[in-house]
């Protein structure tokens, strides 16, 4: 099987040494790929801090037109890209496919975005003393980003780094995840068509312990990280002079009041519970509903799981395929049977084959359990009666985490409300918290990360105002 190259400043390189990514689902080889040396990675921090005011200076058009070829590419090579992101993750194709329709959206967003950024003009002669004087406000970019993104979303989470950070002429260094760099190299094939100059962006797939040097170039002023608190906020520590974002997951909550429609509720919190087998941070995890529809909805959810499709994630119909190993599918197996020794009541799911684990439904969860408190980050949900509105939406800020909720309710009294209580970064209304628009902003608080994306937000995020004033003008 051919060695992919990775991309250093710009242009295809190989080390001396490759590594081999595997199916999840069956172990088979899906490609290898070429492993940079410690000497490329220096190359790659060197050529970004280089051209980073070239960079910055691009003209518009030149770095909206970047941004639009990656989206038509994208477009043109779907099927392609979207098999490679089933085979080396174990996410169904149909996820998969929605996954580059997203990762082509994001960056056409980036393209508008970036015609559409621009300074600001004040009149600053508001008092006597300011007479003739106009302030021009723009923004510049911090400078070089380092992108370390997950394996959950291995081309749409690395778009959501380096679509804003071309956008607003920043150069990137992409460290994709170990088990899933074939879609971020295959990316960075794409912007090599484009007219950026060289340094403009590397993608260099190393193993995790060879980012913390990277992390602390202080050529990269800018990290941005999606993956685990615990990794997330050690990065925070190591470097508290840089502008550092981080999305960092949670264990979101989906509420179902008693005016809600629960067919929909009960398809939806199903279907989102175990899309793509439960690896996204705002895969429904806890499902809190009002007392009265309690015994209702439980009814409904239980044969809707049931007639979920497990199974190759290369099928068309499957609807739930494995985790990204079997070590992750063995911890999340292990946390289900901790709560049942605690107490849960297993309604649905609970077994391990290989890298998969079948659809879990789980009742009276003792509130300790890891499964109510932590992220699982697997195919499992648990059941929570709530007595009233108030215990509901006091149960969804029971957590250290805040990044989304969705609320089923028919009352614009109720979603207003849960606007205003629910201390998380994005309420749902109607919906599953699973629900992301790819230019909306996107982030948490609490122990859900810092910072946010979506690409205006994360344009604002990777630049910081200047202030140019002009004197003596007739105004």
């Amino acid at each position: 099987m051919d060695v992919r190259s990775f991309w250093l400043n710009g242009s295809p390189a190989t080390g001396d040494s490759e590594l081999i990514v595997t199916n999840p689902h069956d172990g088979r080889e899906v490609g290898r790929h070429s492993v940079p040396t410690d000497a490329q990675v220096e190359e790659a921090v060197a050529g970004a801090h280089a051209v980073a005011r070239q960079a910055a200076a691009l003209p518009v058009h030149v770095r909206a037109e970047a941004l639009a070829h990656v989206s038509r590419r994208l477009a043109e090579r779907a099927d392609e890209i979207a098999r490679l992101i089933s085979a080396e993750n174990g996410k169904p194709i149909f996820w998969a496919r929605g996954e580059v329709s997203r990762a082509v959206a994001t960056f056409r967003f980036a393209a508008e975005e970036t015609r559409r950024w621009s300074g600001e003009v004040q009149r600053l002669d508001t008092e006597p003393a300011a007479a003739g004087r106009l302030a021009y406000v723009s923004r510049v970019p911090k400078g070089p980003v380092l992108a370390i993104t997950p394996f959950n979303f291995p081309l749409n989470l690395v778009a959501h780094k380096v679509a804003p950070a071309l956008a607003v002429g920043a150069p990137v260094i992409v460290k994709p995840a170990p088990a899933t760099p074939l879609s971020a190299l295959v990316l960075g094939e794409i912007l090599a068509e484009t007219d950026l100059p060289a340094g403009m962006f590397s993608v260099l797939p190393l193993q995790n312990e060879r980012a913390a040097a990277l992390v602390a170039d202080p050529r990269l002023p800018v990290v941005s990280f999606t993956g685990s608190a615990p990794v997330g906020y050690a990065i925070a520590d190591q470097v508290p002079r840089k502008h550092v974002t981080l999305e960092l997951g949670g264990n979101a909550a989906a509420v179902v009041l008693a005016d809600a429609d629960l067919d929909w509720a009960a398809q939806r919190v199903a279907l989102f519970s175990n899309y793509q087998a439960g690896q996204s941070c705002i895969a429904v995890q806890r499902v809190i509903v009002e007392q009265p529809v309690y015994d209702a909805f439980v009814e409904r959810l239980l044969p809707a799981v049931d007639a979920l499709v497990t199974g190759d994630p290369a099928d068309e119909k499957t609807q739930v395929g494995p985790l990204v190993s079997e070590a992750a599918a063995e911890r999340v197996e292990q946390w289900v049977q901790e709560a049942v020794a605690g107490g849960a009541r297993l309604l649905a799911g609970g077994t391990r084959d290989g890298a998969t684990v079948a659809p879990t439904v789980l009742a009276d969860v003792p509130h300790d359990a890891k499964v109510a408190c932590e992220e699982v980050f697997g195919p499992v949900l648990i059941l929570q009666p709530a007595a009233s509105i108030d215990e509901a939406y006091a149960m969804v800020n029971d957590s250290k985490y805040g990044l989304q909720a969705g609320v089923f309710t028919r009352s614009l009294d109720a979603a207003f409300r849960a606007n205003r209580e629910l201390e998380v970064g994005g309420v749902i209304i109607g919906d599953v918290p699973s629900y992301r628009a790819d230019q909306m902003p996107y982030g948490g608080v609490k122990d859900s990360g810092i910072g946010r994306e979506g690409l205006h937000s994360a344009m604002e995020d990777y630049t910081y105002e200047k202030v140019m004033v002009l004197t003596g003008l007739t105004l």
